[in-house]
């Protein structure tokens, strides 16, 4: 696969230094690139075939910004993977909440079952959700 990994532009280096410390796994190519939640993103353009998101749902200010992003690069063959430790403390409850609340006016989900998550890694508190775009 051609992969394009993302995160703020202070943790471009990080990303490097991971992808150059798991090259020998890559069959495919990897980039990293900036993505700032709810900016243009004509540069990741088309839409990719999947996108993964790993622990995005974390305060409220970046929900509208993350769903807006989400909205902009996917297309209706995009499949969404969205994995997160689901957090009990604070105000995390009502953030993920209405998260989902927000990401079903577009979106149709599904909550992949605990039993079809891997073995190893499989956890109570780790959710998976299966995302796409409403069809119009």
């Amino acid at each position: 696969a051609d992969v394009t990994v993302t995160d703020l532009e202070e943790l471009q280096e990080l990303l490097m230094v991971n992808i150059e410390n798991n090259k020998q796994l890559v069959t495919g190519s990897v980039r990293a690139k900036v993505l700032k939640w709810g900016e243009d993103v004509t540069e990741f353009q088309p839409p990719p075939d999947y996108i993964l998101m790993a622990d995005c749902i974390y305060y409220e200010e970046s929900l509208e910004p993350l769903l807006k992003t989400l909205k902009d690069l996917t297309g209706p063959e995009t499949c969404v993977l969205c994995c997160y430790e689901q957090r009990t403390m604070g105000k995390n409850p009502e953030i993920e909440r209405r998260y989902f609340e927000l990401l079903q006016m577009d979106f149709e989900l599904e909550k992949i079952p605990l039993d079809k998550h891997d073995e190893e890694y499989r956890s109570e508190d780790i959710q998976i959700v299966n995302i796409h775009r409403k069809q119009a």
